[in-house]
């Protein structure tokens, strides 16, 4: 068999919470994209700052703070257990909580980057049919930027396959419930279980390869669709 049960667990689980956590950063992220490229405050520079942090900041650090915080003895823990619910480390839950914060910029760039190009125009268009804000957003906005959208969605989801450091750190290694495949591959090379770490590692490597090659493709088809 080239994958034993263990890989196979691992790989469906890890999938799991790449599909959750791309699903959550759409419904966070798109809003929150679109604030940061219609805000003129100051808020929005600190606030932008705060959504590319996890793009320079080492992911053990993340996944410590996040650790901190949502265990028993930080605020937010204290919170959950003062309202009679568990604690997010080490738990399914938890690795999509760490995955949102740590995935979050690269939902976010690709939208806000559509955003800033799509110019006063067409929303001033829409205003003049007497279209509402809201209007405005879901029918000028978020179709005109479908190709940051569906790139974000797959950049997320690509990113939070292959995450290490905070998966770790705020799940830990619980087999069916947190084993990831990239802490399952540290396992095997651990275990010094190299033909099992290899066989594994080619999957992702080839899971990796053909997102790229889908997101080229796609980015060369709208390019394609915009010029004509």
């Amino acid at each position: 068999m080239f994958l034993t049960p263990d890989n196979l667990q691992a790989l469906w689980l890890t999938f799991q919470v790449a599909a959750l956590t791309t699903l959550i950063l759409l419904v966070l992220g798109t809003p929150l994209a679109w604030w940061l490229a219609r805000s003129r405050g100051w808020l929005a520079k600190p606030v932008g700052a705060l959504v590319a942090l996890p793009l320079v900041l080492p992911p053990t650090v993340l996944g410590f703070y996040l650790l901190v915080a949502l265990g028993p003895n930080g605020p937010v823990g204290q919170w959950m257990l003062a309202l009679g619910l568990p604690t997010l480390p080490f738990s399914f839950a938890g690795l999509v909580v760490g995955s949102v914060f740590y995935s979050l910029p690269f939902m976010v760039q690709p939208i806000l980057g559509s955003m800033q190009a799509l110019g006063e125009r067409p929303l001033e268009v829409a205003a003049s049919l007497r279209a509402s804000p809201l209007d405005r957003f879901f029918s000028v906005v978020l179709p005109l930027c479908k190709p940051g959208i569906v790139t974000g969605c797959i950049m997320s989801f690509a990113h939070t396959v292959g995450e290490f450091g905070v998966v770790l750190m705020i799940g830990g290694n619980i087999p069916g419930e947190t084993r990831v495949v990239s802490v399952q591959i540290f396992d095997h090379v651990e275990a010094l279980e190299y033909a099992d770490a290899h066989r594994l590692s080619a999957v992702m490597l080839v899971f990796a390869f053909a997102v790229l090659m889908a997101l080229q493709f796609y980015n060369a088809r709208t390019a394609r669709e915009q010029r004509a």
